[in-house]
């Protein structure tokens, strides 16, 4: 394959858990010629869902890439879980993708986690295609899901194509096929050859109608983008097939609608056109707006620079995913621009030390293909480094340059893990430290009133997966506690105090006093910050940034509960320094004292993590819920109808939510299903933690 720049597609494939991503993904290798055999999530036999527990349990878990051409054009496609407990390979892959393509399923429409992978695209301003996949289901309906679409996520949902019929085959008015807007024909594809063959041929009858309404309204929006289009479309009511895919090509790299086609990718229809409206319209790297860093050179320290991608550039890489195993680590990496070349070393401006890149790979999910090197846009594995974590930059060491880091959400739940044999303890550690290098939601800690090891992850099946993994992949037997939440703490208003240290020694005297204010930033999710109101002549700044440091150092050893501290800023409003006397031991003993004094006076509050669930059920079965969700502390905040089913929306405290899919399981008769994500922290009710 030619790798240029212009040729280069590199896209995710994202949406709501089980909407048909992993077979989506499966067509596409198979009708690029990457794949010779069609792969099957029910059977286990996908090329993307290639980790056994996936194929176990018939879900994605790690974002998975691969590789394929499709008209002189190479596709780089990221595979990403619907699970939201996986939610950091989302995230991690949107960061250096240049565009998307979304999956809905045309019975459920939008869901809980299409919501949320929406909201991550937007987040980074990720161009997008729609994908309405699934309309040869019971309840399908093209025009309900556009609908839902602008209501629940705010989009601008532009049809290309229509469905020719909706629901099974076997019925009279079933889903065929699908009516292509620009050409106005429809297509209809060949079920023995699994889909490789399709055919043209005019719209039925009773669709001309329909198809003439959505193609005026294609070409009117499209007029608003491109003038030469507009006058076309203003004389003739056609315009040439070049003007046209400019202006979507246009308006999909702007943002300003998102183009949506449909299909059933499972039945072979419809993945043909999805290919050819990913090359013609998702931005290749040159599109895209060029990457702005951090100068962290000594001349230029501090300033905003940009990195084009340019292979003339100076080389810069961002590394968003660590697959780990037994035979080492492979890091996935987005080169932003230059040339990486294998054998080559390049600076981690975080650690500030140079990383060895060793081989260079293009990866095809499970497999992989060496190579020399790659060119500014692309990604690639990398083997080699030492220290280098998720969200880490590697730049050429002469111009170095330090990219936004990812943001990743915080864990939510946590169990004590201890190795069955007391001889498998340095190993389990080891193994644990290598997983949280690998996975940024997955955390590990150790207890220090009990000294068990404790993980903590985004959920329940989260943390199954890794003890099923550290059994599988790491032969190591390992015992699970009771799931525990992860609290938090919060200053309730604002609170000053002031303290003086001073201790008399044989040699010498040490003092030093401080005053503070601390107060709860209501917008401040997360974390402690430590400001101040000294003026400069007041004490050097080496020992005010000691000062800063202890206290940030103290917030974050947790408040009255020993859990963390949110939103909590720390003003230094005075001090009393000693030029002989307050050297950095008392300024930090001062620092302690006043944190202390600062739990003691002030008001904190215990915080518990809310979930938003979403339960999709039949009728018979919402008074049982319903009745089950309010016995478990859960505010119900809407219900609405999806077809025949009946969706609640409720907000949950974790605590109460543990097994609750065994519990809904038998209150449905296992017909209902539900989806929960975090939501926010909210003020626990006294003895919770009992």
């Amino acid at each position: 394959m030619v790798r240029s720049i212009e040729s280069l597609r590199n896209i995710g494939i994202i949406a709501h858990i089980d909407a048909g991503k992993t077979t989506t993904t499966e067509r596409i290798l198979y009708y690029t010629g990457a794949s010779h055999r069609m792969g099957n999530v029910d059977d286990g036999t996908t090329q993307t869902d290639f980790d056994p527990e996936e194929a176990q349990r018939g879900i994605t878990i790690y974002s998975a890439a691969v590789t394929c051409q499709w008209k002189d054009r190479i596709i780089n496609i990221i595979d990403t879980p619907g699970h939201v407990d996986f939610t950091a390979e989302v995230e991690r892959s949107l960061r250096v993708l240049d565009g998307a393509v979304v999956i809905f399923s045309a019975v459920e429409g939008v869901e809980a986690q299409s919501e949320t992978v929406w909201r991550q695209a937007d987040r980074y301003s990720v161009p997008r295609l729609c994908y309405i996949n699934k309309m040869d289901r019971i309840g399908a309906s093209f025009a309900s899901v556009l609908n839902v679409m602008k209501s629940r996520l705010g989009a601008t949902p532009l049809p290309v194509q229509m469905p020719v019929g909706e629901g099974p085959a076997t019925n009279p008015d079933g889903f065929r096929g699908v009516i292509d807007l620009l050409s106005m024909k429809a297509m209809y594809w060949d079920i023995q050859s699994r889909g490789a063959e399709f055919r043209q041929e005019e719209i039925p009858d009773h669709l001309q109608d329909e198809a003439q309404i959505r193609r005026a309204e294609l070409f009117d929006t499209l007029s608003d983008i491109d003038d030469e289009l507009m006058e076309c479309w203003m004389e003739t009511e056609d315009a040439p097939r070049e003007l046209v895919t400019r202006a979507l090509r246009k308006g999909v790299i702007e943002g300003r609608f998102h183009p949506v086609l449909c299909g059933s990718s499972l039945d072979y229809i419809g993945v043909q056109p999805l290919l050819d409206t990913i090359v013609e319209l998702l931005p290749s790297p040159l599109d895209r707006p060029a990457v702005q860093g951090v100068d962290t050179g000594q001349k230029s320290k501090g300033s905003l620079v940009e990195r084009k991608a340019d292979p003339a550039e100076p080389t810069s890489v961002l590394i968003f995913k660590i697959q780990s195993d037994v035979h080492g680590d492979l890091y996935f990496a987005r080169v932003y621009s230059g040339i990486l070349k294998g054998h080559s070393r390049l600076l981690n401006p975080r650690t500030g030390k140079k990383e060895l890149v060793t081989q260079l790979w293009h990866i095809q999910s499970d497999a992989r293909e060496k190579a020399e090197q790659v060119s500014a846009g692309d990604i690639c594995g990398i083997i080699g480094p030492r220290e280098t974590a998720t969200g880490d930059t590697l730049a050429d060491p002469q111009k170095p340059v330090q990219f936004e880091q990812i943001r990743f959400p915080e864990t939510v739940i946590s169990v004590a893990v201890e190795p069955e044999s007391s001889g498998d303890r340095k190993k389990l550690v080891q193994t644990l430290e290598r997983l949280e290098r690998q996975d940024p939601t997955f955390r590990v800690s150790v207890d220090p009133e009990t000294g068990q090891t404790i993980i903590s992850g985004m959920g329940e099946l989260h943390i199954e997966v890794v003890v099923h993994r550290l059994e599988r992949d790491f032969n190591l037997k390992v015992r699970v506690h009771k799931p525990r939440v992860s609290y938090r703490e919060r200053l309730r208003g604002a609170v000053d105090v002031s303290t003086e240290f001073s201790v008399a020694t044989p040699t010498s005297n040490l003092f030093f006093g401080i005053s503070l204010t601390a107060e709860d930033v209501e917008s401040q999710e997360e974390s402690v910050t430590v400001t101040h109101r000294l003026s400069p002549d007041v004490m050097p700044k080496s020992l005010l940034d000691v000062l800063q440091d202890e206290l940030k150092q103290q917030g974050r050893g947790g408040g009255v509960y020993g859990n963390p501290i949110m939103g909590l800023r720390m003003t230094v409003t005075g001090v009393e320094y000693r030029q002989d006397e307050s050297k950095e031991p008392a300024i930090r003993s001062a620092a302690r004292q006043a944190f202390n004094r600062l739990l003691q006076e002030g008001q904190l509050i215990l915080l518990e993590p809310i979930m938003q669930v979403e339960v999709v059920t039949p009728e018979e079965f919402v008074g049982n819920i319903q009745s089950d969700l309010n016995a478990r502390r859960a505010l119900i905040v809407n219900s609405e109808r999806r077809g025949d089913l009946c969706v609640l929306k409720a907000e949950a405290p974790l605590i109460r939510m543990f097994g609750y899919s065994t519990q809904i399981r038998s209150l449905s008769q296992g017909r209902a299903s539900f989806s929960m994500e975090p939501c926010r922290y909210a003020e626990a009710p006294e003895g919770v933690m009992g």
